[in-house]
């Protein structure tokens, strides 16, 4: 299979649906990508699952450039998406572009911003400046201390208008693709139809071009809250639990036998 890049992924829509899932490592980027998904991200989910924070505005651009490039080292087909961490899309154009090309030198195709209209000169002078942007609707967790829950966005149609408009003018921006994360099925898929880019879904029913989950709660390896939407494609937390205990019972066992062999001589 060839290269997935920004452009390649844009021509999907209305092609076939899209996939898309995080990795922070080589070792789990490189298996995603022999599994042939179109898309890594990156994301800067990293923060609750890799490295223990309370939220994602946490993550720091540091943090960020280390996960890249560690993810990038693992992948040879797939489309590489980071994220621009907390605060990166908000402390001017020039900062963002700053920010987006650091992710780039270290390994990334692309990156992801959150926010609508708003980011509109920023998507302009990214791609500009040849970095392909992937927007972010809906709940936008960056926005948590505003919004105060990640609940479902986009229930009043006021905001649900606002999305839609948001998404649009996004694409006109010069967006190629487009997570949408916690939106009502009629609004995730009204904004498909009328947008000409890839819309990725998180918690945002089936009507989309695509779907996208953190890898560790689609895996059932997250064991903390797991969002109601995710259904597990797999459990291995208990397999690894399980193979730990054999693990440990196998080098107890051994323990005594050696001992026990100790003692007849």
């Amino acid at each position: 299979m060839e290269n997935m890049t920004a452009r390649s992924f844009r021509a999907q829509k209305n092609v076939r649906q899209l996939t898309m899932l995080t990795a922070y490592d080589a070792l789990f980027a490189c298996w995603l990508d022999r599994a042939g998904v179109d898309a890594i991200l990156v994301g800067d989910s990293l923060g609750p699952v890799m490295l223990g924070y309370p939220d994602t505005t946490r993550v720091t651009l540091q943090d960020m450039e280390h996960h890249v490039r560690a993810a990038a080292a693992g992948v040879s087909r797939s489309l590489l998406v980071a994220d621009l961490p907390f605060l990166s899309g908000h402390l001017g154009v020039h900062r963002t572009v700053e920010d987006a090309g650091r992710l780039i030198r270290a390994g990334a195709r692309a990156v992801k911003l959150e926010g609508g209209a708003g980011q509109v000169p920023s998507v302009r002078a990214l791609t500009a400046a040849g970095i392909p942007v992937m927007g972010h609707l809906g709940l936008t967790p960056q926005s948590i201390h505003v919004l105060g829950s990640y609940g479902v966005r986009g229930r009043e149609d006021e905001e649900a208008g606002k999305i839609l408009e948001d998404a649009l003018a996004l694409e006109e921006a010069g967006a190629f693709s487009l997570v949408l994360e916690c939106v009502p099925d009629v609004l995730a898929a009204r904004v498909r139809r009328e947008t000409g880019i890839p819309v990725i879904g998180i918690g945002s029913g089936t009507g989309c071009d695509g779907q996208v989950l953190v890898l560790w709660d689609m895996l059932g390896l997250n064991p903390g809250h797991v969002p109601g939407f995710v259904r597990p494609c797999g459990n291995l937390g208990d397999t690894l639990t399980g193979a730990v205990r054999e693990f440990m019972d196998r080098t107890h066992k051994e323990g005594h036998l050696r001992e026990e062999n100790d003692e007849s001589n």
